[in-house]
């Protein structure tokens, strides 16, 4: 298959041929001064033996943290063009670009060179930033570009993005995210999206890259609700055992008799699995979801029941558990180690003893 090379720089110029911005033929467009002779041995390899497919979509993906990282390597290793925006730690960068990705400034840059691009930050906020900033998404002005959102963001922000994205001549999808880093890396995470039926068969092909569960819940915002009810049923489930463990222990039962009973029963769960890891075995990585994240999604959750006068009394108390630790200077612990706090709230030990 024949492969058009050109600069970024041509693109902006005559040199760069009309058949090519109609993609007559894939275009492979590279910053010269950027590349390092490992990403042009890496590339050229990938090209030789099929690895790259210039007849894919080109990926663009923001957020190659904790979970993105590993999305976005399943992404470049399936056979698909790869561009990443640069990450204060650079080793998932390094790496991912000694994958064959290469690499973008600005998002307004990556969305002149990608087809779809994902998003994996922290929060709307930064969605925002990254969709409307001064060198945003939209400042790209590329119609027909596909955004997917799978951070876990708040949907009255969500629905307000993909209008001005659709009034721009692109489309929005959210993907949001269950499951952990391990299951990121293993390209098995599960995804609940909402989306335009055309924007969904789409994406669906991206998506099975690092997805092993993929719901299509319907129309673009239900993603991001599905997901919030998801996590207030998971954060639920870490106040509830966090209690539980501290009652037993002032009772005079031991984690390891509780977890003797419930581990084997009825009420064990994948996410209990993870969980009681911590306050077990002290295993810190089983599950590396902050404080942080779980109070914001838990503040989503609100303002999305005030939004629909829902009645959200247990939900109120899960969240101000977690507000608690947070202003306790602990927001960048694991929510595992929500246990420990309730459990200093009781007068007991933290290390479970």
């Amino acid at each position: 298959m024949a492969i058009t090379i050109f600069s970024l720089r041509d693109s902006r110029t005559a040199a760069f041929p009309q058949a090519a911005l109609a993609r007559s033929r894939p275009v492979l467009f590279f910053q010269p001064e950027e590349r390092t002779s490992t990403w042009r041995a890496a590339r050229k390899k990938q090209f030789r033996t099929g690895e790259i497919d210039m007849d894919k979509p080109v990926i663009g993906f923001i957020g190659v943290g904790l979970m993105g990282h590993g999305m976005a390597k399943n992404i470049v290793e399936k056979g698909y063009p790869l561009v990443v925006m640069g990450h204060r730690n650079r080793e998932p960068v390094e790496d991912l670009l000694k994958r064959g990705a290469s690499e973008a400034k600005t998002p307004k840059e990556m969305a002149e060179q990608c087809d779809i691009i994902h998003l994996c930050v922290s929060a709307s906020p930064q969605v925002e930033e990254v969709i409307r900033g001064q060198d945003g998404i939209l400042a790209s002005g590329k119609k027909g570009l596909t955004v997917i959102d799978c951070s876990t963001s708040d949907p009255v922000s969500t629905l307000q993005i993909a209008a001005e994205l659709k009034a721009a001549g692109m489309d929005f999808a959210d993907a949001p995210l269950s499951r952990t880093p391990k299951e990121a890396e293993a390209g098995t995470l599960d995804t609940m999206v909402g989306a335009a039926p055309d924007t969904f068969a789409r994406i669906e092909p991206v998506l099975k890259c690092w997805a092993g569960v993929i719901v299509h819940l319907g129309e673009v915002g239900l993603g991001h609700k599905m997901k919030l009810i998801n996590n207030f049923i998971s954060m639920g489930y870490a106040a509830l055992y966090s209690e539980a463990l501290a009652i037993a222990r002032k009772s005079g039962l031991t984690i390891e008799q509780v977890h003797s009973v419930v581990g084997q029963g009825r009420m064990a769960n994948g996410f209990y699995d993870t969980f009681m890891k911590w306050s077990v075995d002290r295993d810190e990585n089983a599950h590396k979801f902050t404080i942080v994240n779980a109070h914001k999604d838990m503040r989503y959750l609100a303002n999305m029941a005030n939004s629909v006068g829902a009645v959200n009394s247990v939900q109120a108390v899960v969240k101000n558990a977690f507000a608690a630790m947070e202003a306790s200077g602990q927001g960048e612990k694991y929510v595992p180690m929500i246990a420990d706090f309730i459990a200093k709230q009781n007068g007991l030990p933290e290390d479970g003893s």
